[in-house]
């Protein structure tokens, strides 16, 4: 059973009197541990594909399967917790918490699932180590680097063990080497058996994936398939 699974995936936005149609008839599998490009030109339908596989919005019509489970008809309440418990997100901005420093910001997901505070703190620790910024842990985000932010933004995304990882753009306000570093832990993350779906516009980083699905006009227009 594939882990991410869509069908016949549609969303329409009204504005005003016109149907705007951003995914149209999507069908997608992503199995255990694959790593996942999605391509295309501004309005190609990317965005409103990882807000969908995020349950960040709901399809206008189709189903949407995470695991096992049905979410394409849930109520923003269980999208929520969804969220919190089978998702893990990495932002361009990093999304970080300004007045909070690195393993406080790691923490914030486990928080949220009622973890306690010294097995959060214990955990937000092992992520810093394996992300390297160990000797970063009471430093707040003005005082990193962009790569270093990112980097904190990735432990915050493994905080709870998600299903999936979802990344938009995780390289595009970074320089050439603090970007090649990131792809470098989402490469481990990647053979550590963790399925990832990034939204790119970037060669070098679809380069890392094992396929790349083209969108366009909020279609697949074609599916291309890498050797690793």
């Amino acid at each position: 059973m594939p882990i991410v699974a869509t069908e016949n995936l549609c969303k329409i936005y009204q504005l005003g009197t016109v149907e705007l149609h951003a995914l149209r008839s999507v069908d997608l599998q992503v199995k255990q541990g694959e790593y996942i490009a999605i391509m295309g030109p501004s309005g190609s339908g990317k965005s409103t594909l990882l807000n969908v596989l995020g349950c960040l919005d709901r399809p206008t019509s189709g189903q949407y399967f995470l695991g096992d489970r049905d979410v394409s008809k849930l109520d923003d309440d269980a999208l929520s917790l969804i969220r919190g418990a089978r998702i893990g997100f990495v932002f361009q901005s990093y999304n970080l918490i300004a007045q909070l420093n690195v393993i406080e910001n790691i923490e914030i997901p486990m928080f949220y699932q009622g973890l306690l505070e010294n097995q959060s703190y214990r955990r937000a620790g092992e992520l810093a180590e394996m992300v390297g910024l160990g000797d970063r842990l009471g430093h707040r985000p003005a005082e990193l680097s962009g790569g270093q932010q990112q980097r904190v933004a990735i432990a915050r995304s493994l905080a709870n063990d998600p299903l999936i990882i979802l990344a938009d753009e995780p390289t595009g306000n970074l320089d050439s080497q603090s970007g090649v570093e990131i792809l470098n832990i989402m490469d481990q993350m990647c053979h550590q058996g963790k399925t990832i779906i990034v939204v790119t516009h970037e060669e070098s980083v679809a380069e890392r994936a094992q396929r790349v699905i083209h969108l366009l006009d909020g279609r697949i227009e074609r599916v291309e398939e890498k050797k690793r």
